[in-house]
């Protein structure tokens, strides 16, 4: 078993460890906060919406200040522009915002619940994917 496993990482390793792939990787992680600050630049007074629902005030100035921040973080981990830092940024974002948009423990039960509970997991999951970006950069930074 060892010596399959050995021969499958030797197939699999110049691939995954390719700047290009993880390159691609790290704008798969960042795309979410990429659609979604462009979505409320093009359509601002939905972005004030969300930010009114999710009780912000002043609305207008949340919303400003999570485009910025969703584009600026993720151009820097795009760049490679003090990545950890973007990592970080968006890893904290990404742990705020769950705790304020899914909070599935105060739903009643159903698919609504369900629903928000599967986000909420997944969001956890991002945050240590932003996590593990900034660990990797910080440990070997001309690498990537």
């Amino acid at each position: 078993m060892m010596e399959l496993e050995r021969k499958l990482a030797g197939i699999a390793r110049p691939l995954l460890q390719s700047k290009a792939v993880y390159w691609v990787a790290l704008l798969g992680l960042c795309s979410a906060y990429l659609q979604g600050s462009l979505m409320k630049l093009f359509d601002f007074q939905s972005a004030i919406g969300e930010m009114d629902h999710f009780g912000l005030s002043p609305a207008p100035v949340f919303a400003v200040l999570v485009i910025a921040f969703e584009l600026v973080a993720s151009t820097m981990i795009l760049a490679g522009i003090f990545r950890w830092l973007g990592a970080l940024g968006l890893a904290g974002f990404t742990l705020m915002a769950t705790f304020v948009a899914l909070r599935f423990w105060e739903m009643p039960d159903g698919m609504d619940r369900m629903m928000a509970t599967n986000a909420f997991f997944e969001h956890l999951g991002l945050a240590g994917a932003f996590i593990i970006v900034a660990g990797v950069d910080l440990s070997a930074p001309a690498n990537r």
